[in-house]
């Protein structure tokens, strides 16, 4: 088996077990188990960060972007998105959450496309046209408007974008990311 092939198979068993994990956590409140999240997240960054001895190059890259605030979207877009997915999981939304990130594909598709100005050739087209027809027979099988899902589709596809945009690598602006929003998540700090 292609390694490509294994890796993906080995990301869609991870991504299908995850909920269960949250779910052995639904007595811990959301906001609290996405803090931990983020502290810990901000340890192996600063971990990976200082044996890559890319302290000098972050610093420099942020003194040298003109529009900073930019670099803050992203912390807030990746939270929400986090709280928004172990909330709804613990609170048994997880057909919503699943189709959430079945939507999100065709939303990085319409940015790339709107505003990136990727262009698509017909049979990416017709995939993205099938994947919308999937999406809608699964709204109107769900019975409801899916606003959970359109929210977790909305905000990773514009994290996404905006992470493209930024001129910090992966894991400098994922840093600055969590790193924001631990500073900024309303609960009890964790040190």
């Amino acid at each position: 088996m292609k390694r490509g092939v294994l890796l993906a198979f080995s990301a869609y068993i991870f991504w299908g077990l995850h909920p269960i994990y949250w779910k052995m956590l639904k007595t811990i409140p959301a906001i609290e188990i996405v803090s931990y999240r983020v502290f810990w997240s901000c340890i192996f960054f600063i971990v990976i960060l200082s044996m890559r001895q890319q302290w000098a190059v972050f610093y420099k890259k942020l003194k040298s972007l003109e529009k900073k605030w930019l670099l803050f979207l992203p912390a807030f877009l990746i939270g929400s998105n986090w709280l928004t997915y172990i909330w709804a999981v613990n609170a048994d939304f997880i057909l919503e959450t699943s189709m959430g990130y079945f939507i999100c594909p065709l939303l990085s598709v319409f940015l790339g496309v709107l505003v990136l100005k990727e262009k698509l050739r017909l049979v990416q087209w017709i995939a993205v046209v099938l994947a919308g027809i999937g999406v809608l027979a699964m709204t109107i099988i769900y019975g409801q408007f899916p606003w959970i899902s359109l929210y977790l589709a909305g905000t990773w596809a514009f994290y996404g974008l905006l992470r493209k945009k930024s001129p910090l690598g992966a894991v400098e602006g994922l840093f600055l990311a969590v790193s924001y929003t631990h500073l900024t998540l309303p609960t009890k700090r964790i040190v």
